[in-house]
Order: structure tokens, then C-alpha cells, then sequence
């Protein structure tokens, strides 16, 4: 569902610049906004969310999926933690569908779908490794990378049950916008994928726009 923001970009009062290929990680307040912004059209931005105060609650697609009976995230969706509480509601979008099903690109998988020869090239799990690596202060470590949304990502099922890879539906300035409703760790790969059309074989930044409450 097509749904505009209430808040103006100048508004802001925090604006992170996410490059092609780099990470994000940083806390929201219960309460707070934010918004994903999607600069150039066609990227994908992988991402994880946690219970800032306890990480081993963290987003579940199982629930998410379930509760609101769609496998797709828009403006209305309630994002839903391994323990069934709400951890964000979808509160703008300006793209229209978001993906809970293709997961998040790794070596292993630049292997198997592609090439050995694809095994080195950079990952979104590569980048949340390094992320956690590099701010232990956030309590995270391998055993909390786990699945993740697809912010702008078009991955459509088939008739036959299958997932198919396909050019996004974003355009350049499509955001999505979401509140916080605990304090929340976000961890986001900017997708450096280049093997398959969600980035239209040419990632690109995205920004990070919070509100406070």
C-alpha cells in the first residue's frame, strides 16, 4: 500500500549516508521514526532488527508472516520479534512491497547459485560480520545473523512455490518509513550484489533519516 510520510527530509534530526556495499549499525529509541530511503532506484538494503536490551529477541519472518497473513511488508505491516511482539510498524512507503523471503546473499550462496569463481565477491553477510566484529558494544555475534528483511528488494513466488530473482519495483527516492516500538539495534547491509537483477547489476547508497520522539 502506497502511503506518503507525514515528515519533511530537512526535518530529520539524524541522517546517515549508507555507501554501496558498507553496513549500518546503530540503536533507535522506542517511539522513534525512521526512514529508509532508496536514492538511486533498484537496491536492496538487507536488513536485521533487534531488542536493543535483550538481542536474543530479534525480528522473525515466521511471525511477521503469520500474524499478518502475507509475505510481503508495506505501509500497515506490524514487524514482528522471535517472541511475537511487535517491534515496528510500517507507517509509510512510497514503493509498495518489501520481501521476507529471499534472504541475504553470503559466499555459500554466490556458489551455489552462480559460480565458484563468485565465492570471493562480497556479501551481506560478509558486511553483518564485519559490523558485529567491528562494535562488540552491541552484544551481537554470529549466532544472531539470521533471516532478514529485503527493503526494496522484488523477489515474487511463483505458481509452483518457487522464489525468481527479478528487477526491483523501487525508483530513485522510494523510502519506507517505520516507528519503533522497543528500543531497537538496527543492522542493515547495503546489498553489494551483482550477480542477480535486485540491484540492477549497479548498487547504489541509501540513507538512514531518524526522528526522534
Amino acid at each position: 500500500m502506497i502511503k506518503e510520510s507525514v515528515f519533511t527530509t530537512d526535518s530529520a534530526d539524524e541522517a546517515f549516508h549508507i555507501d554501496a556495499g558498507d553496513y549500518f549499525i546503530g540503536t533507535v529509541k522506542a517511539g522513534s521514526t525512521f526512514r529508509i530511503v532508496d536514492l538511486e532506484g533498484n537496491q536492496a538494503a538487507d536488513t536485521l532488527f533487534y531488542n536493543a536490551n535483550k538481542p536474543a529477541e530479534r525480528y522473525s519472518a515466521t511471525d511477521t508472516i503469520r500474524e499478518q497473513g502475507n509475505v510481503y511488508l508495506t505501509a500497515g505491516s506490524a514487524i514482528r520479534s522471535n517472541e511475537n511482539n511487535v517491534m515496528l510498524d510500517i507507517v509509510a512507503d512510497t514503493c509498495g512491497r518489501h520481501d521476507t523471503l529471499g534472504g541475504a546473499c553470503a559466499t555459500e550462496s554466490n556458489t551455489v547459485r552462480y559460480d565458484l569463481e563468485k565465492r570471493c565477491m562480497h556479501a551481506c553477510r560478509d558486511s553483518w560480520m564485519l559490523a558485529i566484529a567491528e562494535h562488540p558494544e552491541y552484544g551481537l555475534s554470529k549466532r544472531d545473523i539470521s533471516h532478514n528483511i529485503n527493503f526494496f528488494m522484488n523477489v515474487p513466488v511463483t505458481q509452483e512455490g518457487g522464489l525468481t530473482f527479478e528487477d526491483g519495483i523501487s525508483a530513485p527516492g522510494k523510502y519506507v518509513e517505520m516507528v519503533a516500538k522497543m528500543d531497537l539495534i538496527i543492522l542493515i547491509s547495503n546489498c553489494p550484489q551483482l550477480n542477480n537483477p535486485c540491484n540492477g547489476y549497479n548498487p547504489t547508497p541509501v540513507d538512514l533519516l531518524v526522528w526522534h520522539p
